[in-house]
């Protein structure tokens, strides 16, 4: 094992849950639906525009998906005062460090989304490659992110393990022929993945040692 990609939002930092609850109540009081979990999280880990897709056909043609997405990051913005770090990343980035792994960010979020959120957490500087929907024409599912990021970090597919959190990561990781492990959030853990190689309910869990040589074993 040579290198780590990591997702970021909902992995990095639970974006996703303040986001969910931020869109749910603009949306319920703009106009009076509610927006389910279960629909909601399988859009994530993709572009937003699927995310509105979706949100047209439950209001309607009449929606301006641009005053939803303005009031929600409003709200967001009230919600979101600090990002911190979920349980055990900063532990796996110092790791990856110690034992000389290249590590990648591969985000379908812009690199404006990235940057406001990773520069106050101070961890920019462990990672080598950083890839946003910036850098890319296709988003996950697409494997398109996970095959710059691996040709960035000068790796090959079977030198890398991926970290996810959703069922687009996590499509867009194992077409890349990426082995991944999958590290739910509140948002997400309902989901049924089944192609990852490994799950950890938290990086706080298992250090990365144990999880590269789990996946190591199992080929």
């Amino acid at each position: 094992m040579k290198g780590i990609i990591f997702d970021f939002d909902g992995l990095i930092v639970d974006t996703e849950s303040f986001w969910f609850e931020a869109l749910k109540e603009v949306l319920f009081e703009t106009h009076h639906v509610e927006l389910e979990l279960s629909k909601y999280s399988s859009c994530i880990g993709t572009g937003s525009d699927v995310l509105f897709r979706y949100l047209k056909e439950l209001v309607g043609e009449g929606l301006d998906c641009g005053l939803i997405k303005q009031h929600a990051l409003e709200k967001y913005n009230e919600k979101m005062k600090q990002p911190s770090l979920r349980e055990g990343v900063i532990e796996y980035l110092e790791d990856a460090k110690k034992i000389n792994l290249k590590i990648g960010l591969a985000s379908c979020s812009s690199r404006e989304w990235v940057a406001r959120h990773i520069k106050p957490l101070n961890i920019i500087e462990y990672f080598d490659v950083i890839n946003t929907r910036n850098e890319v024409k296709k988003v996950k599912p697409d494997p398109e992110i996970y095959i710059k990021t691996l040709t960035d970090c000068n790796l090959i597919s079977s030198e890398a393990v991926a970290f996810e959190d959703s069922l687009n990561g996590l499509q867009a990781a194992k077409e890349a022929d990426i082995r991944c492990v999958i590290v739910p959030n509140d948002v997400t853990r309902h989901l049924s993945f089944e192609t990852h190689d490994y799950m950890l309910e938290s990086m706080s869990k298992e250090p990365l040692s144990g999880v590269i040589k789990k996946i190591c074993m199992n080929g």
